[in-house]
Protein backbone atom coordinates (compact mmCIF):
# COMPACT_ATOMS: atom_id res chain seq x y z
CA UNK A 1 0.00 0.00 0.00
CA UNK A 2 1.61 3.23 -1.61
CA UNK A 3 0.78 6.52 0.22
CA UNK A 4 -1.25 9.35 -0.87
CA UNK A 5 0.32 11.14 -3.49
CA UNK A 6 -0.79 14.78 -3.19
CA UNK A 7 -0.08 15.31 -7.07
CA UNK A 8 -2.75 12.57 -7.79
CA UNK A 9 -4.75 13.81 -5.33
CA UNK A 10 -4.95 17.28 -7.07
CA UNK A 11 -5.33 16.24 -10.25
CA UNK A 12 -8.83 14.71 -8.48
CA UNK A 13 -9.57 17.66 -6.60
CA UNK A 14 -9.67 19.83 -9.73
CA UNK A 15 -10.60 23.38 -8.94
CA UNK A 16 -10.88 22.71 -5.66
CA UNK A 17 -6.92 22.05 -5.49
CA UNK A 18 -6.02 25.43 -4.58
CA UNK A 19 -8.46 25.54 -1.37
CA UNK A 20 -6.11 22.17 0.06
CA UNK A 21 -2.62 21.71 1.13
CA UNK A 22 -2.27 18.13 1.79
CA UNK A 23 1.05 16.08 3.33
CA UNK A 24 0.84 12.27 3.42
CA UNK A 25 2.60 10.79 5.96
CA UNK A 26 3.71 6.96 6.79
CA UNK A 27 3.11 7.04 10.28
CA UNK A 28 2.24 9.83 13.16
CA UNK A 29 1.48 9.58 16.59
CA UNK A 30 -2.26 11.28 15.55
CA UNK A 31 -2.69 13.22 12.54
CA UNK A 32 -4.81 15.77 14.82
CA UNK A 33 -2.05 15.97 16.84
CA UNK A 34 0.18 16.60 14.34
CA UNK A 35 -1.83 19.29 12.44
CA UNK A 36 -2.21 21.02 16.08
CA UNK A 37 1.51 21.72 16.12
CA UNK A 38 1.70 22.90 12.46
CA UNK A 39 -1.33 24.97 13.34
CA UNK A 40 0.83 27.09 16.04
CA UNK A 41 3.00 27.09 13.44
CA UNK A 42 1.10 28.97 11.39
CA UNK A 43 0.12 26.62 9.09
CA UNK A 44 -3.38 27.91 6.69
CA UNK A 45 -6.55 26.87 6.39
CA UNK A 46 -6.96 24.34 4.44
CA UNK A 47 -3.80 22.14 5.52
CA UNK A 48 -4.38 18.32 5.42
CA UNK A 49 -2.27 15.84 7.00
CA UNK A 50 -3.53 11.90 6.16
CA UNK A 51 -1.15 9.04 7.63
CA UNK A 52 -1.48 5.58 6.93
CA UNK A 53 -0.85 4.29 10.53
CA UNK A 54 -0.99 6.45 13.76
CA UNK A 55 0.36 4.97 17.14
CA UNK A 56 -1.56 7.54 19.35
CA UNK A 57 -5.02 8.19 17.13
CA UNK A 58 -7.83 9.47 19.55
CA UNK A 59 -11.32 9.75 19.06
CA UNK A 60 -14.26 11.32 21.46
CA UNK A 61 -13.82 10.76 25.29
CA UNK A 62 -10.04 10.53 24.64
CA UNK A 63 -10.82 6.83 22.85
CA UNK A 64 -8.50 4.85 21.16
CA UNK A 65 -9.22 5.80 17.10
CA UNK A 66 -7.27 2.21 15.09
CA UNK A 67 -5.99 2.61 11.49
CA UNK A 68 -3.48 0.24 9.93
CA UNK A 69 -2.37 0.52 6.08
CA UNK A 70 -5.51 -0.25 3.67
CA UNK A 71 -8.20 -1.04 6.00
CA UNK A 72 -8.73 2.56 7.03
CA UNK A 73 -8.26 6.20 6.12
CA UNK A 74 -6.92 8.43 8.59
CA UNK A 75 -6.29 12.37 8.27
CA UNK A 76 -7.09 15.76 9.84
CA UNK A 77 -7.67 19.19 7.90
CA UNK A 78 -7.05 22.77 9.46
CA UNK A 79 -10.20 25.25 8.92
CA UNK A 80 -10.48 28.71 10.12
CA UNK A 81 -13.22 31.28 10.98
CA UNK A 82 -13.54 34.44 11.67
CA UNK A 83 -15.80 34.16 14.83
CA UNK A 84 -15.24 32.76 18.24
CA UNK A 85 -15.84 29.41 19.04
CA UNK A 86 -19.32 30.05 20.68
CA UNK A 87 -20.85 30.39 17.21
CA UNK A 88 -19.54 27.03 15.84
CA UNK A 89 -22.05 24.69 18.02
CA UNK A 90 -23.00 22.00 15.50
CA UNK A 91 -19.40 22.03 13.52
CA UNK A 92 -19.15 18.41 13.86
CA UNK A 93 -22.56 17.27 12.86
CA UNK A 94 -22.12 19.51 9.73
CA UNK A 95 -18.65 17.72 9.20
CA UNK A 96 -20.97 14.47 9.50
CA UNK A 97 -23.19 15.76 6.45
CA UNK A 98 -19.96 15.84 4.47
CA UNK A 99 -18.62 12.67 5.03
CA UNK A 100 -22.26 11.26 4.24
CA UNK A 101 -22.42 13.58 1.58
CA UNK A 102 -18.82 12.04 0.14
CA UNK A 103 -19.61 8.26 0.32
CA UNK A 104 -23.20 8.23 -0.60
CA UNK A 105 -21.33 9.92 -4.19
CA UNK A 106 -19.15 7.14 -4.53
CA UNK A 107 -21.95 4.41 -4.56
CA UNK A 108 -22.36 3.83 -0.47
CA UNK A 109 -26.47 3.40 0.17
CA UNK A 110 -26.99 2.83 4.16
CA UNK A 111 -24.57 5.38 5.37
CA UNK A 112 -26.78 7.04 8.94
CA UNK A 113 -25.51 9.53 11.26
CA UNK A 114 -25.63 9.45 14.64
CA UNK A 115 -25.49 12.58 17.29
CA UNK A 116 -22.32 14.21 17.38
CA UNK A 117 -20.06 12.45 15.64
CA UNK A 118 -20.28 9.09 14.83
CA UNK A 119 -21.21 7.65 11.08
CA UNK A 120 -22.77 4.21 11.12
CA UNK A 121 -23.76 1.95 7.97
CA UNK A 122 -26.97 0.12 8.89
CA UNK A 123 -26.85 -3.90 8.71
CA UNK A 124 -29.71 -6.10 9.85
CA UNK A 125 -31.73 -3.74 10.80
CA UNK A 126 -28.97 -2.12 13.50
CA UNK A 127 -25.72 -0.26 13.12
CA UNK A 128 -22.30 -0.52 12.90
CA UNK A 129 -19.38 2.55 13.43
CA UNK A 130 -18.39 3.48 10.04
CA UNK A 131 -16.43 6.60 10.90
CA UNK A 132 -15.72 8.93 13.52
CA UNK A 133 -15.08 12.66 13.60
CA UNK A 134 -12.95 14.77 16.33
CA UNK A 135 -13.44 18.35 16.22
CA UNK A 136 -10.66 20.64 18.23
CA UNK A 137 -10.96 24.17 18.30
CA UNK A 138 -8.99 26.58 19.61
CA UNK A 139 -9.46 30.40 19.42
CA UNK A 140 -7.03 33.99 19.55
CA UNK A 141 -7.58 37.00 18.24
CA UNK A 142 -7.76 36.19 14.77
CA UNK A 143 -10.56 34.40 15.18
CA UNK A 144 -11.24 30.30 15.91
CA UNK A 145 -9.68 27.29 14.30
CA UNK A 146 -10.98 24.11 14.02
CA UNK A 147 -8.70 20.92 13.47
CA UNK A 148 -11.34 18.35 12.17
CA UNK A 149 -10.47 14.23 12.53
CA UNK A 150 -11.90 12.24 10.57
CA UNK A 151 -10.99 8.36 10.37
CA UNK A 152 -13.16 6.40 8.43
CA UNK A 153 -12.80 2.31 8.10
CA UNK A 154 -11.98 0.71 4.50
CA UNK A 155 -12.63 -2.30 5.92
CA UNK A 156 -14.28 -3.95 9.02
CA UNK A 157 -11.70 -3.67 11.99
CA UNK A 158 -11.08 -7.52 13.74
CA UNK A 159 -10.88 -7.91 17.65
CA UNK A 160 -12.42 -6.87 20.83
CA UNK A 161 -14.52 -3.72 20.26
CA UNK A 162 -17.02 -1.29 22.20
CA UNK A 163 -19.07 -1.43 19.93
CA UNK A 164 -20.37 -3.14 16.29
CA UNK A 165 -17.80 -1.91 13.76
CA UNK A 166 -18.21 -1.77 9.62
CA UNK A 167 -16.05 -0.97 7.16
CA UNK A 168 -16.81 0.81 3.21
CA UNK A 169 -16.59 -2.43 2.10
CA UNK A 170 -19.62 -3.99 3.32
CA UNK A 171 -21.91 -0.95 1.33
CA UNK A 172 -19.67 -0.84 -1.65
CA UNK A 173 -19.10 -4.05 -4.45
CA UNK A 174 -15.46 -2.65 -4.67
CA UNK A 175 -13.55 -0.37 -2.76
CA UNK A 176 -12.99 3.17 -4.18
CA UNK A 177 -8.98 4.23 -4.80
CA UNK A 178 -7.69 6.16 -1.42
CA UNK A 179 -6.88 9.14 -4.39
CA UNK A 180 -10.75 9.46 -5.31
CA UNK A 181 -12.05 8.68 -1.87
CA UNK A 182 -9.93 11.80 -0.32
CA UNK A 183 -10.74 13.93 -2.98
CA UNK A 184 -14.07 13.04 -2.85
CA UNK A 185 -14.35 13.70 1.62
CA UNK A 186 -12.08 16.91 1.05
CA UNK A 187 -14.43 18.39 -1.83
CA UNK A 188 -17.64 17.80 0.68
CA UNK A 189 -15.64 19.12 3.32
CA UNK A 190 -14.99 22.14 1.89
CA UNK A 191 -18.42 22.66 0.47
CA UNK A 192 -20.17 21.52 3.74
CA UNK A 193 -17.98 23.69 5.78
CA UNK A 194 -18.96 27.32 3.59
CA UNK A 195 -22.18 26.90 4.16
CA UNK A 196 -21.54 26.16 7.72
CA UNK A 197 -19.93 29.27 7.82
CA UNK A 198 -22.74 31.28 6.21
CA UNK A 199 -25.86 29.76 7.68
CA UNK A 200 -24.32 28.04 11.04
CA UNK A 201 -25.19 24.46 11.44
CA UNK A 202 -29.36 25.39 10.61
CA UNK A 203 -28.00 25.36 6.89
CA UNK A 204 -27.12 21.73 7.32
CA UNK A 205 -29.96 20.72 9.99
CA UNK A 206 -32.43 19.00 7.20
CA UNK A 207 -29.71 17.33 5.56
CA UNK A 208 -28.68 15.96 9.13
CA UNK A 209 -32.32 14.74 10.12
CA UNK A 210 -32.76 12.90 6.52
CA UNK A 211 -29.36 10.60 7.76
CA UNK A 212 -30.37 10.19 11.28
CA UNK A 213 -30.25 6.73 12.64
CA UNK A 214 -32.85 7.21 15.43
CA UNK A 215 -34.74 10.57 13.88
CA UNK A 216 -38.43 10.03 15.86
CA UNK A 217 -37.66 6.37 17.06
CA UNK A 218 -37.73 5.69 20.45
CA UNK A 219 -34.36 6.03 22.16
CA UNK A 220 -32.36 5.27 25.89
CA UNK A 221 -29.73 8.03 27.01
CA UNK A 222 -27.13 7.04 28.89
CA UNK A 223 -24.94 9.17 31.01
CA UNK A 224 -21.17 8.17 31.87
CA UNK A 225 -23.00 4.09 31.24
CA UNK A 226 -25.90 5.03 33.50
CA UNK A 227 -29.50 5.18 31.85
CA UNK A 228 -30.50 8.24 32.32
CA UNK A 229 -34.00 8.33 30.88
CA UNK A 230 -36.17 6.94 27.72
CA UNK A 231 -37.92 9.39 24.94
CA UNK A 232 -38.38 10.02 21.23
CA UNK A 233 -35.35 11.48 20.17
CA UNK A 234 -36.36 14.43 17.65
CA UNK A 235 -32.72 15.09 16.35
CA UNK A 236 -30.62 18.23 16.38
CA UNK A 237 -32.20 21.59 16.65
CA UNK A 238 -30.69 24.45 14.64
CA UNK A 239 -27.60 24.89 17.01
CA UNK A 240 -26.97 21.17 16.90
CA UNK A 241 -28.60 20.41 20.52
CA UNK A 242 -30.07 16.74 20.71
CA UNK A 243 -33.17 16.77 20.96
CA UNK A 244 -35.46 14.18 23.05
CA UNK A 245 -38.97 14.20 23.76
CA UNK A 246 -39.81 12.74 27.30
CA UNK A 247 -43.44 11.96 29.01
CA UNK A 248 -42.43 15.62 30.87
CA UNK A 249 -41.20 17.99 28.21
CA UNK A 250 -38.58 18.36 25.69
CA UNK A 251 -35.05 17.95 26.44
CA UNK A 252 -31.80 19.59 25.13
CA UNK A 253 -28.90 18.03 24.91
CA UNK A 254 -25.67 19.84 24.25
CA UNK A 255 -22.66 18.07 25.61
CA UNK A 256 -21.79 15.12 23.77
CA UNK A 257 -21.81 12.96 27.04
CA UNK A 258 -24.79 11.72 26.39
CA UNK A 259 -25.29 8.40 24.62
CA UNK A 260 -28.13 6.94 22.73
CA UNK A 261 -29.11 3.21 22.54
CA UNK A 262 -32.27 2.21 20.89
CA UNK A 263 -35.11 1.56 23.80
Amino acid sequence: MTLIDPALLKIRLGALAGRFDVDALAECDSTSSELLRRAERGAPAGTVVVADRQHAGRGRRGRQWLSAPGDSLTFSCLWRFTGPATQLAGLSLAVGVAVSEALEGLGARRVRLKWPNDVLLEQGGDYAKLAGILVELASDRRGTQAVIGIGINLRAPAGDLPQPAAGLADDLPALPDRHDLLAALLGALAGALDRFEGGGFAALQSAWQRRHAWQNQPVRLLQDGVVDGEGICLGADTDGALLVETPVCIKRFLSGDVSLRRA
